[in-house]
């Protein structure tokens, strides 16, 4: 996995930085100490203000969100093996099972129980739903009663699908899923036999996502809503953000929990669909995580930070004023990328300071 963080330690670079470059003031701790020429530094960098952001940087793939295997729940042989990577809306058919197809239809309740004339709950109100907007039952009263209304709907649905007028609705006939799915792989061939709970295909929504994988100390970052920058496999960069935490490919973790190593986080794109238009959906992406960021705040590079000697340590920047310089006291922040926050009422934009040769 590729990691770049932007991640460094205050004092320890700083004063080896300057160590390295030849130059380390150590003053007397105090502020406004003046020097000759003699004293001048080796070279010298500017003040500025700047926005800083420490981030971590990790591979990504490509994916859909919301995957889930779809298990039959009746016993029978696959007559019509599904099309990987075919889109399917309702009232279509997600695979055929003894030459009968097993139809997808829209709702958040799965299919628990055979339904007929006579039962009632949330399940038959969505099954009425679904037939109304398929065309089936003119008419019909849309309940939680499976009354004789929907028995004829069912009755005109199942003869255009060449099945049994029975009137009922088996478990094995339907699968109910929140809106229309894109078959991410075929789990079972044409002619395999399968039993109940044996996957037959693995789908996922049609929205488009980013899956990333996180080591264990930075699940942090896995918080849901956290903004990210990705990189597509075209070099493009888009927006996005954490959606929440999913179950890692392959392993015996649960939905949300992480495989002992870390976990995996799934990312929205913003602009959806048309964000990954045209990308290769094999190829690598790479996910950045902004961490921490600092915006607007006075910065330097962080070997112009000097250590301070004295009973009062911490650190200052030497000032540089024509041929002659001073030190004053700073106070220091966040690192990123070479550059580290400080601040001070002697400390603005534009100031000219020390910092080692280059």
């Amino acid at each position: 996995m590729r990691r770049a963080a932007a991640l460094l330690a205050v004092g320890a670079v700083a004063v080896a930085a300057a160590v390295t470059g030849g130059w380390l003031f150590l003053g007397d701790g105090g502020a406004g100490a003046t020097s000759g020429g003699g004293g001048l530094p080796p070279a010298t960098t500017t003040v500025t203000r700047a926005d800083l952001v420490r981030s971590t940087t990790v591979d990504g793939t490509l994916g859909f969100a919301r995957r889930r295997a779809v298990k039959s729940a009746v016993e029978g042989t696959v007559t019509v093996a599904a099309a990987e990577g075919r889109t399917l809306t309702r009232g279509q058919a997600l695979y055929e099972l003894n030459d009968k197809p097993v139809t997808l239809l829209y709702g958040p309740v799965p299919m628990f129980r055979e339904m007929k004339l006579g039962d009632r709950g949330s399940d038959v109100l969505q099954l009425e739903r679904n037939l109304r907007d398929l065309g089936y039952g003119a008419g019909l009263y849309i309940d939680v009663r499976y009354d004789a209304g929907t028995e004829a709907a069912v009755k005109q649905w199942q003869k255009s699908l060449n099945r049994d007028a029975t009137g009922r609705v088996g478990q094995g006939d339907v699968v109910f899923q929140p809106g229309p799915v894109k078959v991410v792989s075929a789990d079972a061939a044409l002619a395999d036999r399968v039993g109940p709970d044996g996957a037959v295909l693995t789908i996922a929504s049609t929205d488009p996502v980013v899956r990333a994988d996180l080591d264990r100390g930075e699940a942090v970052l896995a918080a849901r809503g956290t903004r990210v920058e990705v990189t597509l496999p075209s070099g493009r960069t888009r927006a996005g953000r954490v959606t929440g935490t999913v179950r890692p490919e392959d392993s015996g973790a649960g939905e949300g929990q992480d495989t002992g190593d870390g976990v995996t986080v799934e990312i929205s794109l913003d602009g959806g669909a048309r964000a990954v238009r045209g990308e290769d959906p094999k190829a690598p992406a790479s996910v950045k995580f902004v961490s921490e960021e600092r915006k607007g705040v006075l910065t330097v590079p962080v070997e112009a930070v000097v250590a301070l000697r004295g009973e009062n340590g911490g650190y200052g920047l030497q000032v540089v004023e024509g041929s002659t310089s001073r030190m004053v006291r700073v106070e220091t922040g966040m690192t990123a990328d070479g550059r580290i926050e400080v601040s001070g009422p002697d400390v603005r934009a534009g100031l000219k300071v020390g910092a080692a040769a280059s």
